[in-house]
């Protein structure tokens, strides 16, 4: 098998995993609170990413790391996975499965817009006309097909669900300039990320007893969503000769996820879905194809 093969494997591997989470994420947050859900995810997750260094030999790496690194570790952990995750499961708690997961791939356009000011990236003109096809789409879902009405599903969860977008996309747009390597970065914020999250389930007294369902759900959102798949995901980066290949591997993964969303949870996929996703897609590859150059003119 050459690398390629190899990259297309972990690639269609992480993209099937993502593409279970929506499904994942409904059915564990109907026996665990958003807050519970973030807590004993990101324990699972952090004995996954544990597990993976001490698989690689590389357990020793992470007291000089973590000694090194504890300010960046503690404020990118607070970012993501604590307040990102409880943002986002608060989206997914307020609105159906299909709609949430919809909105939330909206975070490469919002990356996009924010590298202008974070990056000081130069806009360009398919930036804002992807930005219309794309909002437009998500503007379609929340309202259920009628725009032109401006009468929302639930104007709290489509909030919660474009808040999510902007953060996630503003972490990994701060962490283009982490120096920390991926796998070990991701431990360390997670091994903060955990006593915040405990922190905020006392403050709210939702530390008691809950279901097995909810802590197998948020063994299975951990372990593979947040540890394992991106693992994957970065080895599949790592192998491929193209970036551009793998990446488009994501647009698979929004129409997998609606699928297992109707078989699993049983939600009637909604036509405004289908119409707002469409759009939010056709926007994300806009934004990707170059507009012609003109040609220069002479003086």
């Amino acid at each position: 098998m050459t690398s390629q093969q190899k990259a297309y494997l972990y690639g269609l591997g992480a993209v099937l995993a993502w593409s279970t989470v929506a499904t994942a994420f409904k059915i564990s947050l109907q026996h665990l609170s958003p807050a519970q859900l973030v807590l004993y995810a990101s324990a699972f997750s952090l004995l996954s990413l544990l597990s993976i260094l001490a698989w690689q030999g590389r357990l020793g790496e992470l007291l000089p790391a973590l000694r090194q690194h504890w300010r960046r570790s503690l404020l990118l952990g607070a970012v993501n996975p604590f307040v990102y995750y409880l943002i986002l499961f608060q989206a997914y708690h307020l609105l159906p499965a299909q709609e949430a997961q919809a909105i939330n791939y909206t975070w490469a356009l919002t990356m996009t817009l924010l590298a202008i000011p974070v990056l000081k990236q130069k806009p360009r003109p398919q930036d804002a006309l992807a930005a219309l096809v794309c909002y437009a789409g998500v503007l379609v879902i929340a309202t259920r097909g009628q725009p032109l009405a401006l009468e929302f599903s639930n104007l709290a969860g489509v909030a919660y669900a474009l808040l999510s977008t902007v953060l996630w996309a503003g972490y990994w747009l701060f962490n283009t300039r982490d120096q920390r390597e991926p796998v070990l970065g991701l431990t360390l914020n997670f091994l903060f990320a955990l006593p915040l999250a405990w922190l905020w389930c006392l403050w709210r007294g939702e530390l008691g007893a809950v279901a097995w369902q909810g802590i197998a759900g948020a063994a299975y959102v951990g372990a593979l969503e947040m540890g394992f798949t991106f693992v994957l995901w970065l080895a599949a980066m790592k192998l491929t000769s193209s970036t551009a290949r793998i990446a488009n591997l994501i647009f698979l993964a929004p129409l997998l996820s609606l699928l297992l969303i109707y078989l699993l949870i049983g939600e009637q996929i909604l036509p405004s879905t289908l119409n707002g996703l469409a759009l939010i897609l056709g926007g994300l590859i806009l934004q990707k194809i170059p507009l012609p150059r003109r040609p220069a003119t002479g003086g």
